[in-house]
């Protein structure tokens, strides 16, 4: 299950919680859930919809607390049960390709095309995450480093493990 890394093309966040890989997994694969923990706060995310199958489509519209929309849209390309999540927004449902977004003022991600991977691997006390975000080009990962990629998911996996504690 490991993912080549590139370091002038990659990132990654790597971090021991304290909820297992069957709850975490939960959380990202079934909509109501995914909602109240998948962007920083004061974002919202607003509606999501999972198709939980390689080609399927993995879709979020996020909320600006000014009440701004932003939808954004993708394709699973690996399933694998409390394992391993891959995804990406270059590809739309039944792996189409996208045409490129137009720029949204204000929404960096609009623009930033990745392969993304969420890494569930069981541990003593819970479960090593690692997220991964694939780009094409050096520019692109530099875009999204700049953006806040190690905070903003690292926040986004706080509020994650907080909101599995709470449905405890």
């Amino acid at each position: 299950m490991s993912i080549t890394l590139n370091p002038a093309l990659d990132l990654v966040l790597e971090r021991e919680v304290d909820v297992s890989p069957a709850e975490i997994w939960q959380a990202w694969t079934t909509p109501e859930h995914l909602k109240t923990w998948f962007c920083p706060r004061p974002w919202k995310t607003v509606d999501c919809e999972i198709d939980l199958r390689p080609g399927g489509a993995f879709r979020t519209t996020m909320q600006s607390p000014e009440g701004q929309s932003f939808p954004n849209s993708g394709c699973y390309l690996e399933v694998i049960p409390n394992q391993k999540l891959t995804w990406t927004n270059a590809l739309e449902a039944d792996f189409r390709p996208v045409k490129m977004p137009e720029q949204t003022p204000g929404h960096e991600c609009a623009e930033l095309m990745m392969t993304a991977s969420i890494v569930l691997t069981p541990t003593a006390h819970g479960t090593l995450y690692t997220a991964y975000a694939l780009h094409a080009d050096a520019a692109s990962k530099q875009r999204h480093e700049a953006m806040g990629f190690q905070e903003g998911w690292g926040i986004v996996l706080d509020q994650l493990v907080a909101e599995i504690k709470k449905a405890r």
